[in-house]
């Protein structure tokens, strides 16, 4: 009896203090004489995250077994995403696309090399042994804007049958290889010679100009027609002046290649 009158004269709580739920649960243990059992509130779901890193990864594997696909639109495709991509990751599946047996692919490779630049340096420089693929590798080399790929490249002007690759790229990569053209223009090597004229023609440079003068007196006739040529490309005031002499060069065939190129300057100041 005397305990029920002591939980009688339990105080009321306040009403206007605020009851937490933990509290109620207390109140109601009193009564039932069981012990409250805390609640703890639900976890929120978590959902898995997955760090960009990982789904470009993921990616990059799903581009890498596209290049196998039977269907050659398939595989150019994959190409393309690789070189946009432009993760180290991608560099050996595009020198191995090198090798496909569709040229639009073989072509796409090339540009996504170029592309990925710098870290596919090496892998095409090794390339460069292999017979197969040296064109294509040389290619991908003129678009990489690097100075490793100037010596393989200007070694190759050597080679009778890639020396036009080779051109190609050194014409492409543009002021990186001027200074390593016109340097050529000394070797002892004629060939090397012509096509650093013809390279240097084709990129069109005012540093080029005093250089390509002094080759209108080389030995070789080829090599003072295509110097001649090269300064029309370029056009300037001292290139006119100096191919004048021509008109009287030991060879017919550079007399009236300058014949040809003062009467089209002639032209075109009168035009002007």
């Amino acid at each position: 009896m005397e305990q029920l009158q002591h939980k009688e004269e339990r105080p009321n709580p306040d009403p206007t203090e605020s009851v937490t739920d933990e509290l109620t649960d207390q109140v109601a243990a009193d009564f039932t004489g069981r012990q409250a059992v805390r609640v703890e509130p639900a976890a929120e779901p978590v959902e898995p995250v997955v760090l960009e890193e990982e789904k470009v990864k993921d990616e990059i594997e799903i581009q890498i077994d596209l290049l196998k696909d039977p269907d050659w639109v398939v595989r150019r495709e994959a190409a393309i995403t690789l070189g946009e991509m432009g993760d180290d990751r991608c560099v050996e599946p595009l020198c191995r696309a090198l090798r496909d047996g569709d040229w639009q692919v073989r072509e796409v490779a090339i540009e996504g090399l170029g592309q990925i630049g710098s870290p596919a340096v090496e892998l095409l420089i090794k390339l460069l042994r292999d017979w197969d693929v040296r064109k294509y590798a040389i290619a991908a080399l003129g678009k990489i804007r690097d100075e490793r790929v100037l010596d393989p490249l200007m070694l190759q002007l050597r080679n009778d049958e890639f020396k036009d690759d080779a051109v190609n790229a050194l014409v492409e990569l543009g002021q990186p290889a001027l200074s390593r053209l016109i340097k050529a223009l000394k070797d002892k090597d004629e060939n090397v010679r012509k096509q650093a004229v013809l390279a240097l023609g084709r990129i069109k440079e005012a540093e080029a100009i005093d250089p390509l003068i002094e080759m209108l007196a080389d030995g070789d006739w080829f090599t003072r027609l295509t110097a001649a040529a090269a300064l029309e490309a370029i056009g300037d005031e001292r290139a006119r002046e100096a191919i004048k002499p021509l008109m009287k060069d030991p060879d017919m065939v550079v007399r009236m290649r300058v014949e040809r190129i003062l009467a089209k300057w002639r032209k075109q100041s009168a035009n002007a």
